[in-house]
């Protein structure tokens, strides 16, 4: 019987937290289920730092970005000493069952959590960087890369108007799964991505080869990428093409705000309200994702451990759209 579970966000925020933190809510309680939340993640657990959570208490959060549990990265407990604390406060506040909204950092911590508690950990996959394998697409992805087709969109008008080059950076410190959704979307001419070796002189020859026609091009590299971040590939593009007249911007965390898309209320909404049925049927130590429009439960173990790898098919479409 599950009487009480506890909630916590942890890591990177991404847009769709607190609609998965209301569809938990909500749906614990419509089961006759009490529910906390532990503030600022892990370190809320360790410090025994929570919030009763009611229906109310997460009305009008839907379309919020962000998270109203707070997330942060606890180094206390990253220590045994921080996960006995940690495992304590579930047992003292009687919590039978927890879930964890984060991304690969976060299950690592519930994986460590749960050889010291018996309580049973559930995660949904909370990343805007898409890189865990077990869910098609993680809580902020959509609308991470919504927000950086926008932005490409305006910088493709200033750089058509100026015959420019623009080297746009996007986060992705180790997959590049938002650079290349939105280097397709945007009609990028070239995309740098840790996943695929790019070689430096294979760039240049392609800026070289490059229509005379064309009037802007934009090159999408993610932060992660071996050639180094956009500023770096800048420098290597003037050093090889001293006439091209180029510029930089850096995304960075405007990509991890903003109100969520439809889809990622939709789909982070259907992983809370399954989070709880899970820990209802027993299920403990796994991951909820959708894959193929399907509930998928995936242990912590193969979902921190495994990476998404880049869909060559996509690779091969940007090289012939981009031409």
């Amino acid at each position: 019987m599950i009487k009480k579970i506890a909630i916590l966000t942890s890591g990177g925020d991404s847009p769709g937290m607190n609609a998965c933190i209301r569809a938990v809510v909500r749906t614990a309680i419509y089961n006759n289920i009490d529910v906390v939340g532990f503030l600022k993640g892990y370190d809320g657990l360790v410090n025994n730092n929570f919030i009763d959570l009611k229906r109310e208490s997460v009305s009008g959060i839907i379309h919020k970005g962000g998270t109203i549990l707070k997330t942060a990265r606890s180094e206390k407990f990253r220590t045994n000493e921080g996960l006995i604390l940690a495992a304590k406060s579930l047992k003292n506040n009687a919590i039978d069952g927890l879930v964890v909204i984060g991304g690969d950092g976060s299950f690592k911590g519930a994986i460590a959590l749960s050889e010291k508690s018996p309580i049973a950990i559930v995660g949904c996959a909370g990343t805007i960087d898409n890189d865990l394998v077990g869910t098609d697409f993680t809580i902020g992805y959509d609308t991470a890369i919504n927000t950086v087709v926008e932005a490409i969109d305006k910088i493709r008008d200033t750089a058509d108007s100026h015959d420019r080059i623009f080297v746009v950076e996007v986060m992705g410190r180790d997959a590049g799964l938002i650079a290349i959704r939105t280097a397709i979307a945007c009609g990028a001419e070239a995309l740098l991505v840790p996943e695929l070796k790019n070689d430096a002189d294979i760039l240049i020859s392609k800026i070289r080869n490059w229509r005379s026609t064309k009037s802007s091009k934009i090159i999408v590299v993610a932060e992660g990428d071996e050639s180094g971040g956009a500023y770096q590939v800048a420098e290597l593009i003037k050093k090889n093409n001293p006439e091209s007249d180029i510029r930089v911007t850096v995304l960075g965390h405007v990509q991890r705000g903003g109100n969520p898309s439809c889809m990622e209320r939709v789909n982070a909404s259907i992983v809370g309200f399954n989070a709880v049925k899970a820990l209802m049927q027993g299920r403990a130590n796994e991951m909820v994702g959708i894959i193929d429009k399907k509930i998928a439960f995936t242990p912590f173990e193969n979902a921190v451990k495994h990476r998404q790898t880049i869909n060559h098919d996509l690779e091969e479409l940007l090289e012939v759209l981009g031409s």
